[in-house]
């Protein structure tokens, strides 16, 4: 799978990956928003068999167009494929085209040309195989807050020989203004971002997006490996659901025309395509499924501090509400045709002999509990946010709810009709999450049986546990953990850095890699952790 490897100079793929950053020279985020012609690299998306989406910018005076060129050779001598794409003032001189003809299973160079015969710095990406297929390895990403310290997990990922595809699960960016989330005294220096303000309108998502890729390690890997994405909640706001947000309130106008302004910028910045949800065949090895969980259908979350506000024990509230309008069967995560979309599409790929239903999507599916160890582990000068949380999750516990209910655990009806579906279809279903900052490993289970596994990768960047525990080690979180939240095997609450999925006939391997630091920009690892899943046993092996 990898032989094209063997014919590949890797000192020229360090060159490809590092070339044509002379445009974003100048200091700032505002200088790479400001600077003409090719600013921001290039990208790959949305691989299929036969074609691939690719993705630049050209920022000029007017309307541009564009020539694209693919070859199996660096050099371009004979070109396989292109055509010609206009990079559009109105989509923020942004451009994709889906070239098609292309062979199966194949790595392939690409590049773009302006009309005065300037050429976008060189980018590779590869086709999805066909038929039988052995080997395929998925590199998982999320929360990457630029601020908050430097992109070494993709720099580390970027510098390997072993990805087919990257998949980005959401809060590619956020969008926090500056000193807020981090605050202006843990922000990294140089880390900056544009606008300084938290980003609301058009204009504010695309300066954002132009800040995040100018980071060269991000553009590097973009450059190298056919990505697929789909936005979490701050590509919009935090804790988005289909009419609103947490962070959103009446003085930033209406939320529709954020969510559409938000929904535009993504589509223009990132290769991806025009649709929420969609799927891609691996062979027959694997269906992955990207489904949309935030701005389609989602209910508004539910608020611990709500469900006790207005007097009365709150113990006894909580324990009505665990009793009943938690499982309201009613309360949507992804919506009804997306859901028969997904649920078909298990039966259909199990159907075909496939081997493995890969469902990437955002939040983490597996339960999680306060341990009763909780009340001991924030000291008295954290946030009163942080108290407040800690207090009414003690509470939440006791009455047998979970902490996170942004997640798939504020939506029980919804996430047993998607396992069930998994059960019913016979599917081999591995879950690939982001969100919540740390590793976590689950078996996921329904009505009793195994229905499926659960990778959630730590994030790139963004603060975990450990932040808001100092003192506790990492054992004595993940034991405490692992002893109130049965379904789950592992966890690491303590680093940042990403995942590789390795998928074969029998069986799928996770590998969590820690990097060493995000203070400094380094690719050097800390460590990394692995576990193993069968094929047909729905469960990680003991460890």
């Amino acid at each position: 799978m990898h032989q094209l490897w063997n014919e590949i100079d890797r000192r020229l793929l360090i060159k490809l990956g590092t070339a044509g950053l002379a445009a974003l020279s100048l200091p700032g985020a505002a200088a790479a928003a400001m600077a003409q012609g090719f600013t921001h690299g290039v990208a790959s998306g949305e691989p299929g068999a036969n074609s691939v989406l690719l993705w630049t910018r050209y920022a000029a005076a007017n309307d541009t167009a564009l020539t694209v060129e693919l070859s199996e050779s660096a050099d371009f001598v004979q070109v396989a494929a292109g055509g010609s794409v206009t990079a559009k003032g109105e989509r923020d001189h942004t451009a994709k085209i889906v070239v098609d003809g292309l062979e199966p299973a194949r790595w392939y160079f690409y590049r773009f040309v302006a009309p005065d015969g300037t050429k976008s710095v060189t980018g590779r990406t590869r086709t999805l195989p066909t038929g039988p297929t052995s080997a395929f390895t998925i590199g998982l990403f999320s929360c990457s807050n630029l601020p908050f310290g430097w992109f070494n997990a993709y720099a580390h990922a970027a510098a390997r020989n072993d990805i087919d595809l990257v998949a980005h699960v959401g809060d590619y960016l956020y969008e926090y203004p500056v000193g807020d989330y981090p605050s202006a005294k843990v922000a990294l220096p140089g880390r900056d971002i544009q606008p300084t303000h938290e980003m609301v309108s058009l204009a504010d998502y695309r300066l954002r997006y132009a800040s995040y890729r100018a980071d060269p390690d991000l553009q590097r890997l973009h450059a190298l490996f056919p990505m697929i994405a789909q936005w979490d909640d701050h590509e919009f706001a935090n804790d988005t659901w289909k009419d609103g947000a947490e962070n959103h309130d009446e003085g930033e106008g209406a939320w529709a025309g954020r969510a559409v302004a938000a929904e535009r910028a993504y589509r223009e910045w990132m290769p991806v395509a025009d649709t929420r949800w969609r799927d891609y065949q691996v062979g027959d090895l694997a269906t992955i499924f990207l489904p949309e969980t935030r701005v389609t259908a989602r209910d508004k979350q539910f608020e611990i501090d709500e469900i006790i506000a207005g007097g009365g024990d709150p113990a006894a509230k909580l324990r009505q509400f665990a009793e009943g309008a938690y499982r309201d069967p009613a309360r949507q995560m992804m919506g009804a045709e997306q859901e028969k979309w997904l649920f078909d599409g298990f039966a259909r790929s199990a159907r075909a002999g496939t081997c493995w239903q890969v469902c990437a999507q955002q939040v983490v599916m597996g339960s999680l509990f306060t341990p009763p160890e909780t009340k001991e582990w924030f000291g008295g000068d954290q946030p009163d946010y942080v108290r407040r949380r800690v207090e009414t999750s003690m509470l939440a516990a006791k009455a047998g709810l979970p902490f996170n209910l942004d997640a798939w655990d504020g939506y029980p009806a919804a996430r047993s009709r998607l396992l069930a579906a998994a059960q019913r279809a016979d599917a081999d279903l591995v879950t690939l999450t982001g969100d919540t900052h740390n590793a976590w490993a689950f078996d996921l289970a329904e009505d009793g049986r195994p229905a499926g596994i659960e990778i959630a990768g730590q994030s790139v960047t963004s603060p975990g546990y450990e932040s808001y525990t100092a003192g506790i080690s990492d054992e004595a979180r993940v034991a405490a953990l692992r002893a109130s939240s049965p379904e789950l095997k592992w966890a690491n609450t303590a680093d940042r850095g990403y995942v590789t999925v390795q998928l074969t006939r029998e069986r799928v391997t996770a590998n969590w890699h820690s990097v060493e630091t995000i203070r400094t920009r380094t690719p050097a690892l800390k460590s990394t952790h692995s576990m193993t899943a069968l094929r047909d046993k729905r469960s990680f092996e003991a460890a």
